[in-house]
């Protein structure tokens, strides 16, 4: 079995439990971690340009995350990508695939089941097209 995790987080509160159950789970398994966190864009046309301030917050929250999984004595890398709305839970699922983790672990920040059957939930969707074990924290 591959103990490489892949860790989705964004700026919400149920990403610090996302890295804390990583962190735990990386420490059993003696796993490799890749922390990664999708800004995701409306597709407008020739005007992909990301605002520096939202580039400086999404990178120090990776940051974060891996210096914490470090800490606790892990191997840890962070990606920070752009992807377009909607799009995060196969981006989430590719880069599982390209990085050859063996487990997804990401959060669900807990949208009511009426949100969710509407709106749809990138925890749901990764669960549904993921082909490796993910692991939902709320």
């Amino acid at each position: 079995m591959n103990n490489k995790l892949l860790v989705a987080i964004d700026t919400s509160d149920v990403s610090k439990r996302v890295v804390a159950a990583a962190k735990e789970l990386g420490t059993q398994l003696g796993s490799e971690v890749i922390v990664l966190h999708l800004r995701e864009r409306e597709l407008l046309g020739r005007s992909g340009v990301v605002a520096t301030e939202e580039n400086k917050e999404a990178q120090a929250t990776v940051d974060t995350a891996v210096a914490e999984l470090k800490d606790a004595g892990l191997s840890a890398r962070g990606l920070v990508l752009n992807t377009i709305y909607g799009h995060a839970a196969r981006e989430i699922v590719e880069q599982a695939k390209e990085n050859d983790v063996g487990t997804i672990v990401m959060g669900n920040r807990g949208h009511s089941e009426l949100e969710s059957l509407i709106v749809g939930s990138t925890a749901h969707k990764v669960l549904h097209l993921a082909d490796r074990p993910v692991l939902v924290i709320r």
